[in-house]
């Protein structure tokens, strides 16, 4: 039987329902810790508590220290997979980190709740269970960090939370998900081509998110040069389009070495030179925005963090974010 360590860090599934209010809120305990009856038939589980914090809570300063936690325990012989328990609001960002972050090719799974242990139709024990049997699994291995909620398995690349409170909120809208799980059986049918893996030790650049919209103009990418960021990820329009009235804060921002990296403001597709006009993707790449492949806004910033700890060359920076 397989040693799996499960890493608590907070969230909906560590909550409680007021019952009296129906506000959900933090507990001293964790409502499902010790729950090793329900685990004998599938693993040997340990548990530790990292941190107890709502996920609007979690920085990526605490994605780092969880993945050192992870890379420590994994890399010895002691566990045979991981699974971490989080809030949902950021956890599609916190499994990315981990993905570029972490060292070792063992099962790593996040998951979490939309509903807390004590509300009617609670998801959390159920994912919980889910998330062990899947990091138990031999096919889970080398498979990047995975995100297992609500019968599916998806990557940490690509998932993210599509609505605020169905259970089946998460989604990997351009691929789907890789797999499946059955009460019998985990099924996989697709898995990553290429995987990036980034140690670092640190965490010190401070890098905007930017949603375009109509009429966007400079000044607020005035203001986040200003304001000493080290990096701007802008959502632009379609395949990666802005105003004319905002292209010379951008270029601005290249000249002065701050990297501008472009996703789109849509959940499906990619960025792509495609628009030679003014603002256009096209315009946009001849002055040195770099493009993402396929990320959203939220996991572009996380990669930019953390390609910042190796390298400000525009070169080099661009290269990282065509894998």
């Amino acid at each position: 039987m397989k040693n799996i360590l499960i890493i608590h860090t907070g969230g909906t599934i560590s909550m409680l329902e007021d019952k009296s209010t129906g506000t959900v809120s933090t507990t001293s305990n964790h409502p499902l810790v010790d729950m090793n009856p329900i685990f004998d038939q599938i693993a040997n589980i340990k548990e530790e508590h990292l941190f107890n914090l709502p996920s609007p809570h979690i920085t990526p300063k605490h994605m780092l220290k969880l993945g050192e936690v992870i890379n420590e325990k994994l890399s010895s012989n002691s566990y045979d997979g991981a699974v971490i328990t989080h809030g949902t609001d950021t956890l599609e960002e916190t499994a990315y980190f981990l993905d570029l972050f972490l060292q070792v090719k063992k099962p790593v799974v996040l998951t979490g709740a939309m509903r807390s242990s004590n509300e009617i139709g609670s998801d959390g024990l159920y994912n919980l269970v889910s998330s062990v049997r899947v990091a138990t699994n031999v096919d889970a291995n080398d498979k990047g960090v995975l995100v297992v909620m609500n019968d599916e398995i998806h990557t940490g690349k690509y998932v993210t939370k599509t609505s605020t409170s169905n259970v089946a909120t998460f989604q990997s809208p351009q691929f789907g998900p890789i797999g499946i799980i059955t009460k019998q059986m985990v099924y996989f049918h697709q898995k990553l081509i290429a995987y990036e893996s980034y140690p670092i030790k640190n965490l010190t650049k401070n890098v905007a998110l930017l949603k375009a919209y109509a009429g966007i103009d400079g000044i607020l990418i005035d203001t986040i040069y200003q304001s000493n960021f080290h990096g701007l990820v802008i959502e632009g329009f379609g395949q990666g389009n802005l105003p004319k009235e905002a292209i010379e804060s951008v270029h601005s921002l290249i000249q002065n070495n701050v990297p501008v990296v472009l996703v789109s403001r849509c959940y499906q597709g990619i960025v792509q030179p495609t628009y030679s006009y003014e603002g256009g993707g096209k315009h946009l790449k001849e002055l040195g925005v770099i493009f993402a492949n396929g990320l959203s806004g939220p996991k572009a910033r996380i990669k930019l963090m953390i390609a910042l700890e190796m390298t400000n060359n525009m070169t080099e920076l661009a290269k990282i974010f065509n894998v």
